[in-house]
């Protein structure tokens, strides 16, 4: 499973070091340590960090006024759900207060290993959201 730096995560979270930091001194996403001896640098396994970022972005969605523009068309995040069926796939990718969803193949899916807690980027053109593995 792919684990992240607090910093990593503040960036795919779209809020500062420190406020990833004092989220994990909270205990608000755990965190482990790198090595086992309690000396490493601070990691977040991706499943948490995935589940983490739907529940903020749920949250800061109640709290704040709705998006009426984005800045970019790329969208930096943690995969979140990946469903596959037969023929397709659908990935959602929480980018911040963003969750996006993109229809692909569901070899595309395979062939680039995609899943929960996984780093991607979503790019947006027109109505397509397209992933890279980042």
């Amino acid at each position: 499973m792919q684990h992240y730096t607090v910093g990593q995560a503040a960036r795919m979270l779209g809020v500062s070091p420190d406020t990833a930091r004092r989220w994990a001194d909270a205990g608000k996403v755990p965190t482990y340590r790198e090595g086992g001896d309690g000396l490493g640098r601070r990691l977040i396994d991706g499943r948490d960090l995935a589940a983490f970022a739907v529940d903020l972005a749920q949250k800061t969605q109640e709290e704040d006024d709705p998006i009426q523009t984005s800045v970019r068309n790329s969208f930096p995040g943690i995969i979140t759900a990946v469903k596959i069926g037969d023929v397709s796939a659908q990935v959602a990718i929480q980018a911040g207060r963003h969750r996006l969803v993109s229809l692909l193949t569901r070899e595309s899916v395979e062939e680039m290993g995609l899943e929960v807690g996984m780093q991607a980027t979503a790019r947006v053109k027109s109505t397509s959201v397209h992933i890279d593995r980042t």
